[in-house]
């Protein structure tokens, strides 16, 4: 719940899919913790690290593209 607080309009339901899909890509780790009550954890493998090189890429070109675009 602390994750879903920290996106703004994302369903728990759709949060809960998308964690699950990233956990099978093998792009984060799912950890259970025996707390009461249950704690999941989660964190981001080498394999989804690797991906901030694209984000970032990602990021820098829609920045540039938003000021032509806008003119912010």
């Amino acid at each position: 719940m602390e994750l879903a607080r920290h996106i703004e309009g994302i369903s728990p339901k759709m949060l809960s899919q998308e964690l699950k899909d990233l956990e099978a890509n093998n792009l984060v780790k799912r950890k259970v913790l025996d707390t009461m009550p249950i704690t999941v954890e989660y964190e981001l493998t080498s394999y989804g690290k690797s991906l901030g090189i694209v984000v970032d890429a990602m990021s820098e070109w829609g920045m540039k593209y938003r000021k032509k675009v806008v003119g912010d």
